[in-house]
């Protein structure tokens, strides 16, 4: 027993690459004597006799032999970890797969020649992925991750290697450049659709940003202060550029997205078998073995059919071994989740007006609203496969994470971009035409120059789908915050009364309205959504708020209405803002019609008293502070420099900035509020004067110029205490405190 510890000792404690030389010191007499006893399978002897043999100039056929050894011994377990639901690996579970390691199997394996790792790596692929630590000093030979890359030209081991790579890429600490890849253009043009669908899994990994957390909680100090580090490009950067440049590489990625399932059916005992091994599957690679396994023993029985998959995706195998329907779309969903998230990131990033180019040329939104009825929205059955662990109105099922890809990349698309429009049809942007011409209103440029053989086909575009299944959408359906931001992005930007009464005339704004005050709806987010729409669909459209007063029309529901807005003025604060600015422009315009809404309008009503204005001026400043600023919540910042430019413009600013005082004295708090607002508007030049930060944005949601937004910041920040309009005059002596230099960590 001493002597096992011994051994154990010195093979645990020195580093992995001694685990070979400490393996060589050990006698072939000594580990013989203590093999049965420590109950290693001989696995020791093994490997040792398998570095012996693998220099260059040694009989390889020798490792093969041995390999074929040890082999089994290893499948065992990896079988039983799969069948177990993948608990966590224990030396006490897999003694095997830890003798492995522990004498240096894995180093042994990657000391190899690289010829030779294709025989060798790719069947322990399973081994690494369930060893701890094997994957992650993989992952450091950095040499070894690129060559990997290459020996996906093998369609024999491809499969392997992808998901090899995908699980070292998942550990490694520093993302890979995808220029470093051998001949990487050759090597994706050699791929296969369904290939190349697989290796968006990897793609996926090297384009996205290093995951710190999520984007809208962490705050604006860290990420400017980030920003300041990093000067260049981030290597996700570099890599969606390199793809960019690889050609026909978009072209093929909007065909994977758009190309449809096979409409063969029949399934044989073979195959209903799979099916049912298909609760504890959850890879498009496994089915991607299951596929194949199917078409080799159609290929087998059938004489001299020549089967392809490339543009059908799913071959026309035998009646004994047709695929079931259930698992060809299943199939087909997990190959577009991959290809969607690839097409989404890279509009999202630097070179976003090339890739639309691209994406819109080769039809894609065209091509996903065919697709709409049939996949991408299609009815669940009662026989359609889910994932183990998993039902089908699950968050994590493919259905359903296909529908949220689909609704991020609508959402990515439309987002202050004139290539929205493609989102209808030809008949549809007719109506946005006789819209603006009855409204006597110019049409807006975009819909006149989108090319019309590039628009959605059918009776409905794909905006017109999306408003369908989202009216009919349950309460508690996790859809709702995808379509709201989907829907919004198409109204994001320059203010559009077309764009605006083309959904209110198929009753968005009713819709929207019942989920927040019939429905009392209760999610934080889902309400942010509808908050967030319901101002871009209102802003500055006197039909919508006359609209509105149809619907709210009783004390009752718009106190309902109002608790909604004041549970959580983050959420709400871009409502707020649309009230405000549109009321502004109402009382500024003689129309009747607008007067007559004017008077009648509750919401208006409501927004006009000067009490109403500075309790939510008072709220916003409140309830943001610089150290706490985030994505998400400096809207409440600009909310409230909304609500004081439009006072300034009636030369009221000094009156507010008193009524905030004296708030401040009644709350009990003197000069909490405005010394907090002096610090908040110091972050704001800072973070909206960088030379880098886009100020379109601010313009396109206001209507008020850039200019008009920095002059105002100035005025409130003047040091000038004898100046009304400047904070600091608002400010006793004995309370001051706008010096304070705010931490960027």
């Amino acid at each position: 027993e001493s002597c096992d510890k011994v051994i154990f000792l010195v093979m645990k404690h020195w580093t992995h690459w001694n685990h070979i030389l400490s393996l060589l010191q050990i006698t072939e007499a000594l580990l013989k004597e203590r093999d049965k006893q420590a109950k290693w399978n001989g696995i020791p002897l093994l490997l040792q006799k398998l570095y012996e043999h693998s220099h260059p100039n040694s009989d390889f056929s020798q490792c093969q032999s041995i390999l074929k050894e040890i082999s089994p011994l290893l499948s065992m377990e990896a079988m039983v970890y799969v069948t177990e639901d993948r608990k966590a690996a224990q030396e006490s579970s897999f003694p095997n797969t830890y003798t492995f390691d522990l004498f240096g199997g894995v180093d042994v394996s990657v000391s190899f020649q690289y010829q030779k790792i294709c025989m060798i790596i790719i069947p322990l692929k399973n081994l690494f992925s369930e060893t701890e630590g094997v994957t992650r000093r993989l992952a450091e030979r950095n040499d070894f991750v690129l060559f990997l890359f290459t020996l996906m030209t093998n369609k024999k081991t491809f499969l392997q290697t992808a998901t090899l790579i995908e699980d070292i890429l998942g550990v490694k600490k520093e993302m890979i450049q995808l220029d470093d890849i051998p001949n990487l253009a050759s090597l994706v043009s050699s791929f296969d659709q369904q290939q190349l669908a697989n290796f968006c899994r990897i793609l996926a990994v090297t384009i996205s940003e290093l995951d710190t957390g999520s984007d809208d909680k962490h705050t604006l100090l860290a990420k400017n202060a980030q920003q300041k580090k990093n000067l260049g490009p981030s290597r996700a950067e570099i890599n969606q550029a390199t793809l960019l440049n690889i050609p026909g590489f978009i072209e093929r990625l909007c065909k994977l997205a758009t190309r449809k399932v096979s409409e063969t059916t029949g399934t044989s005992t073979f195959l209903q078998e799979l099916e049912e091994w298909y609760t504890w599957l959850d890879n498009a690679l496994v089915l991607d073995a299951l596929m194949r396994v199917a078409n080799e023993e159609a290929e087998q029985s059938s004489t001299g059919t020549c089967l392809s998959s490339d543009e059908s995706g799913l071959a026309n195998t035998s009646t004994r071994t047709q695929l079931p329907q259930s698992m060809k779309i299943m199939h087909e969903i997990m190959y577009k989740l991959e290809v969607l998230y690839v097409l989404c990131v890279l509009l999202m990033g630097r070179q976003r007006n090339q890739v639309h180019k691209m994406i819109a040329e080769f039809r894609l939104i065209p091509g996903l609203n065919n697709l709409f009825d049939k996949l991408i929205w299609r009815k669940h059955s009662a026989s359609a496969l889910v994932l183990h662990g998993h039902n089908q109105n699950c968050d994590c099922s493919p259905d359903i994470t296909l529908k949220i890809q689909f609704l991020r990349l609508l959402q990515s698309f439309s987002d202050h971009h004139e290539n929205k429009y493609l989102l209808l049809n030809s008949q549809e942007l007719n109506e946005l035409s006789a819209i603006s011409h009855k409204a006597n209103i110019p049409e807006v440029d975009a819909v006149v120059n989108t090319d019309r053989s590039l628009v959605c086909d059918g009776k409905r575009g794909l905006l017109t789908r999306l408003l369908q299944v989202m009216k009919k959408e349950p309460a508690e359906s996790s859809f709702r915050f995808w379509q709201a931001r989907a829907v919004e992005s198409f109204l994001r930007g320059t203010t559009s009364y077309a764009d605006q009464m083309f959904l209110l005339k198929r009753g968005l704004l009713e819709h929207i309205l019942y989920c927040i005050v019939d429905s009392e709806c209760k999610s934080r987010d889902v309400l942010q959504s509808y908050f967030d729409l319901l101002g871009e669909l209102m802003k500055f459209n006197i039909d919508a708020f006359k609209r509105f007063n149809k619907y709210i029309n009783t004390d009752e529901k718009f106190q309902i209405f109002l608790n909604q807005i004041n549970s959580s003025l983050v959420d709400s604060n871009m409502l707020v803002r649309c009230i405000t600015l549109s009321l502004d422009r109402f009382e500024n315009q003689s129309d009747a019609k607008v007067a007559e809404v004017l008077s009648e309008c509750r919401l208006l009503s409501y927004m006009s008293q000067m009490s109403m204005r500075m309790s939510f001026l008072f709220r916003l400043i409140n309830i943001i502070h610089v150290q706490t600023l985030t994505q998400e919540n400096v809207s409440c910042l600009n909310t409230s420099l909304v609500i004081l430019m439009l006072a300034r413009r009636k030369e009221k600013l000094p009156f507010y900035l008193r009524t905030l005082q004296q708030m401040e004295y009644t709350e009990k708090y003197p000069g909490f509020i405005l010394n907090n607002f002096h610090s908040l508007l110091r972050f704001w030049q800072q973070h909206y004067l960088n030379k880098d930060k886009d100020s379109t944005c601010l313009e396109n949601s206001s209507c008020i110029s850039f200019t008009y937004w920095k002059e105002t910041v100035s005025i409130l920040l003047s040091p000038d205490r004898t100046s009304p309009c400047a904070i600091v005059s608002y400010i006793d002596e004995a309370y001051m405190d706008i010096d304070r230099d705010f931490s960027e960590e």
